[in-house]
């Protein structure tokens, strides 16, 4: 079939790519001239003058992100290369916290609660009593759960020091707000799944070169097409004849296509849809006008990258002991530590120097976040920052809350959708990004 694949981020890409594979036609439209939508690089420059790549927005993924290490190798990239695997760490600057060691899960899990860093005997205990309890369980509590209820029995040192980074990291929405639920199948995939899948896998190049740009010339390699710049804002239903071979239902720009998948934002893929459903039959009209209204009714968290650049110390070949660091943060602006996590840039392939500070589920200015984490740097890190850019992105992704009702990957006759916010096990993350559009490609 002639497929019209509306978006470039990650879930398009991956849509693309597997629709491609499957046999079908691929034609993306991506409305920038830039693919991978809100996890791509962008241009920025050091204060010597020289051009440097960022991320819009610092990312992560984990071992247990299968679906997009297939097609990373799929479309040439080596995770080998691209990303360094390290086992998952939660560590502090002065070496408290959780540190996993390489092994089979969930003993290495295990093993690491058990050994973490400046907890209490009480504090691993009452953790690995809960962590059994959940694999007991079949890692399922009630829908109507929050992470921070699922977690009560637990000293108030490991919710702050444990469970609000992690949450934070993996739903980006609070623990007192987000699905416990979600959390525990994260968990289970993590955690407590194969051998290798808590590992954290830290990119070392842009997120555009990551995959999606890949993706692009892998595609176009395979005779798909990229329309770079062209932004679909409508698009228009056509009814097959009675008898006739499987003919075109949707024009996109005048153009005929068997199917459409809609890899956009849920605000933009809304509005598209409302607009589109004004021409369309009835029935038609209907269906995409009640999937817009459930897109619309998502709520959305923000995410702050503070990129900025530390004076060099001559004792010492790295700012950080690691690449990534946890950090004590807190939303009350008097303590001035808004930031959850730190990169250091120079480990991961990047300039020297350079840090990346990540404020998951931000709120105030870009000004007053930037602020707040020069502040945060010096008093936690003992380290003089000064910022280089500060990326807000404010519709990072959904709030992933306790019973949420997320949009479906079928529209209408001939029509899907697909991006980290439709239906699905995931929170908003690349992985749900990726499953979301290979299982897109193949209800096509």
């Amino acid at each position: 079939m002639n497929v019209a694949i509306i978006g470039g981020g990650w879930a398009g890409m991956a849509a693309a790519v597997q629709a491609t594979q499957d046999g079908h036609h691929a034609t993306v439209f991506e409305a920038s001239r830039t693919l991978g939508g809100r996890a791509r690089g962008l241009n920025g420059t050091l204060p010597d003058g020289i051009p440097v790549t960022l991320d819009n927005g610092q990312h992560i993924l984990i071992g247990a992100y299968l679906e997009t290490l297939r097609l990373m190798r799929l479309v040439g990239v080596d995770p080998e290369y691209s990303l360094v695997r390290l086992p998952l760490a939660l560590r502090f600057r002065d070496g408290s916290g959780l540190a996993l060691r390489q092994g089979r899960a969930p003993w290495d899990a295990l093993a690491g609660i058990a050994t973490a860093r400046g907890w209490r005997w009480r504090d691993r205990l009452a953790l690995l009593r809960s962590a059994i309890g959940w694999r007991l369980g079949g890692f399922q509590c009630p829908a109507s759960f929050t992470v921070a209820q699922l977690c009560a029995a637990l000293p108030l040192r490991l919710g702050c020091e444990f469970i609000e980074p992690l949450c934070t990291a993996a739903l980006n929405t609070p623990a007192d707000r987000a699905s416990g639920q979600v959390f525990l199948r994260v968990l289970r995939d993590s955690l407590f799944a194969g051998h290798g899948g808590s590992n954290l896998l830290l990119p070392r190049v842009d997120l555009g070169a990551l995959f999606p740009e890949a993706a692009g010339r892998w595609l176009q390699g395979q005779g798909g097409t990229l329309r770079m710049g062209q932004r679909v804002q409508t698009l228009c239903w056509s009814a097959a004849r009675i008898g006739a071979p499987p003919a075109a239902q949707w024009h996109v720009h005048d153009e005929a296509f068997d199917r459409v998948i809609l890899a956009t934002s849920a605000s933009d893929a809304a509005l598209a849809l409302s607009t589109s459903s004004l021409t369309a039959p009835e029935e038609i009209a209907r269906q995409m006008r009640n999937w817009a209204d459930t897109a619309r009714a998502l709520r959305f968290e923000a995410i702050t990258t503070v990129y900025a650049l530390a004076a060099p110390d001559p004792g010492t070949p790295a700012l950080l002991p690691c690449p990534m660091l946890a950090l004590r943060s807190s939303p009350d602006p008097a303590r001035a530590a808004p930031a959850q996590f730190v990169f250091d840039r120079g480990q991961l392939g990047g300039p020297a120097n350079l840090l990346a500070f990540v404020v998951s589920t931000s709120n105030g200015s870009r000004a007053d976040l930037q602020a707040q984490v020069v502040a945060q740097a010096r008093a936690e890190l003992g380290l003089q920052v000064q910022p280089l850019q500060t990326i807000v992105e404010k519709r990072a992704t959904f709030a992933c809350t306790p019973g949420l009702v997320r949009p479906s990957a079928q529209i209408a006759p001939g029509l899907l959708a697909c991006g980290d916010y439709i239906e699905g096990p995931y929170p908003a993350t690349l992985e749900g990004a990726t499953r979301s559009g290979v299982a897109a490609a193949h209800l096509l």
